[in-house]
């Protein structure tokens, strides 16, 4: 592949949304609802971080350019996938954040350790906390979705799905 020359871009699987429209549109109304009261920023470091564990490319796609339109810079966007060798350029909140975020989505040991949810309950407001646990909860949501149905990335221009 010379420099001028990329691979073909793939084909979704299922635009899903088509053929589940109500389950679309009650997915963007939770997306919403779950991300009231946090910070924007936040918001899409988490969403960005989940989406890297869970490996969807569309995804990442939107969070980060969501997350640049926010505000964000290109190299907290860039340390998020070695944030934990990357302390030094996220606030105790955000390491608190991203630390939930990865317990949540991975649940490797089948359950959230007990300093994970604490360090962030030290952070966070219960109000915020549990704002945070939906917002978690549903960017793993829609990366099942994105990552089975081959969702396309590097379309997305921010405020698409407002």
């Amino acid at each position: 592949m010379t420099t001028h020359e990329y691979a073909r871009e793939h084909t979704p699987r299922l635009q899903w949304a088509k053929y589940a429209p109500q389950v679309y549109k009650t997915m963007v109304r939770l997306d919403a609802a779950a991300g009231e009261g946090l910070d924007p920023k936040l918001r899409e470091l988490v969403r960005i971080r989940a989406s890297q564990l869970n490996h969807c490319a569309f995804c990442l796609d939107m969070h980060t350019k969501d997350a640049l339109a926010a505000g964000e810079s290109v190299e907290r966007i860039i340390q998020l996938s070695a944030w934990e060798e990357s302390r030094h350029f996220y606030t105790e909140k955000e390491v608190a954040a991203l630390e939930l975020t990865d317990a949540v989505t991975v649940l490797t040991d089948g359950f959230v350790p007990d300093e994970v949810y604490e360090q962030a309950a030290e952070q966070f407001d219960e109000a915020e906390l549990a704002q945070l646990i939906a917002v978690i909860a549903v960017i793993n949501a829609w990366n099942r979705f994105g990552v089975t149905t081959r969702a396309v990335p590097g379309h997305y221009q921010p405020g698409q799905y407002s």
